[in-house]
């Protein structure tokens, strides 16, 4: 883990999820030292917490865009 990694902040869902999945799978392969495990895995939580933005953003705009639809049902009645 000594490349130059992206700021999680500025990456995508896609982004994150992909980088996410290999670096849960180099923790299960094993053979990393203590201190390569210990930075995999806070790459980790901030690879998820950037997933869990993405997707609580997408769930606001889900929330919003039925809000507008009933609200137009309602004001249509």
């Amino acid at each position: 883990m000594s490349e130059a990694l992206q700021d999680p902040a500025e990456l995508s869902y896609e982004q994150a999820r992909d980088e996410l999945v290999q670096v849960v799978g180099r923790l299960e392969q094993g053979g990393t030292t203590l201190e390569e495990s210990l930075q995999l895995w806070e790459r980790g939580e901030a690879l998820a917490a950037r997933c869990e933005e993405w997707l609580l953003g997408a769930r606001q705009r889900l929330e919003a865009a039925r809000q507008g639809v009933t609200g137009e049902n309602e004001a249509q009645n």
